[in-house]
């Protein structure tokens, strides 16, 4: 994933990867008697040409609120749900890997991280649940699916 990417966030606006990462630390270390999550989900819309991809970042300090952060990406058409299904997984997962990375040295944070995907029991997506969760397993991240999902399904889903 590239680190200059730009995040959204509806506290501060455009911020930068690396900016998005000191705001997720600034936080949990302002109150480190808390458990907190970092939640990535995203979720897409096929469009006339491209399809929009939003990923969904999101600091959740547990009984107290949480702050979240997104963003756009806009790749080619995708022909099939179970594509767009699987890229939306990927990007959570590769989104996912980068914030972990950064946050390794940070050894006094107490944090979980999971990963929402937009597939759930009722739906066309019910087929593809035990292909994308087990690929998210598989690479050492705990999973959410609907209507545990709100990451992928509620934020990200409002800017799709």
């Amino acid at each position: 994933m590239d680190t200059n990417t730009r995040f959204f966030s509806p506290t501060k606006g455009p911020v930068p990867f690396s900016d998005m990462i000191v705001d997720i630390v600034s936080i949990m270390e302002q109150d480190p008697d808390y458990s907190y999550e970092v939640i990535v989900g995203t979720d897409s819309h096929p469009s006339l040409g491209d399809t929009d991809f939003v990923t969904a970042i999101i600091v959740r300090r547990i009984g107290k609120g949480g702050r979240y952060f997104w963003h756009r990406s806009c790749e080619g058409r995708f022909h099939s749900l179970s594509q767009r299904i699987y890229r939306e997984a990927i990007l959570s997962f590769d989104w996912a890997k980068a914030i972990m990375e950064e946050l390794e040295s940070h050894t006094m944070l107490d944090f979980n991280l999971e990963i929402h995907v937009d597939v759930g029991q009722n739906g066309k997506s019910r087929s593809l649940i035990d292909g994308v969760v087990g690929m998210i397993v598989g690479g050492g991240f705990p999973v959410k699916i609907k209507p545990e999902a709100y990451a992928a399904s509620s934020v990200a889903d409002k800017y799709t």
